[in-house]
């Protein structure tokens, strides 16, 4: 029967433009004026580090000690206010309840299980729901997409993936599995379909309900 493993920041939750916004306020309130777009730019995709590092070099002086973990909390407090589902992202899961599902993401455990309770399906990826925690490396690598793999007992050939990031397409490459680059979410910018084709996406997708046709095709299946 095979697999959907699914990313969940700007797959299922549409938390991109939510985190990057928390962001750029941030670093505006430390003196260096960032607009939503401007934090989409620079910093998305980076590993933190190189975040922290890019972010220092524009306001000219080290970053607090807590900024890491004040700027998560910001986060998470705005999820609990504004954070909703790319939409259809829930409909599709329920159509395809009968195939085996996970979320594999790059995300923290207690900012995936935050966003799910937000968003009410929980109950959807009970004890399916993994990590880059979990794992030695993180996307690009193909590890986390590995170990959902294993996880649902599915041969990655048999595993259609649904990203929005070219890190993460490149992992589900690597892992030898088929790609999907949804490009649904708000925070979605002109050229990003290029981006995920270049980075190995055999399917793009504007919206979930032509994730859905593909998946139909994928999964041999009829309406």
């Amino acid at each position: 029967m095979g697999a959907l493993i699914f990313d969940f920041d700007g797959v299922i939750a549409d938390s991109e433009a939510i985190a990057n916004t928390v962001l750029a306020e941030t670093v505006s309130d430390l003196g260096h004026a960032t607009t939503l777009d401007q934090a989409l730019t620079r910093y998305s995709g980076k590993r933190w580090t190189d975040v922290m590092t890019e972010i220092e070099a524009a306001i000219g002086r080290p970053l607090p000690a807590d900024f890491s973990s004040a700027l998560k909390r910001a986060t998470l407090d705005r999820f609990r206010t504004d954070l909703k589902e790319v939409g259809g992202a829930s409909d599709f899961i329920l159509q395809f309840a009968h195939i085996p599902r996970c979320i594999a993401s790059s995300s923290s455990m207690d900012r995936l299980q935050l966003c799910l309770s937000v968003l009410g399906l929980e109950a959807e990826f009970d004890g399916r729901v993994f990590s880059a925690d979990m794992v030695a490396r993180g996307k690009p690598h193909p590890d986390i997409f590995l170990l959902a793999a294993a996880k649902l007992g599915a041969k990655p050939g048999e595993c259609l993936v649904i990203e929005d990031s070219a890190g993460g397409i490149r992992a589900a490459v690597a892992a030898g599995m088929t790609a999907i680059g949804l490009c649904a979410a708000s925070h979605i910018r002109d050229g990003h379909h290029a981006t995920l084709r270049s980075a190995g996406a055999v399917h793009l997708a504007n919206s979930w309900r032509e994730v859905e046709h593909i998946a139909r095709q994928f999964f041999q299946m009829s309406r």
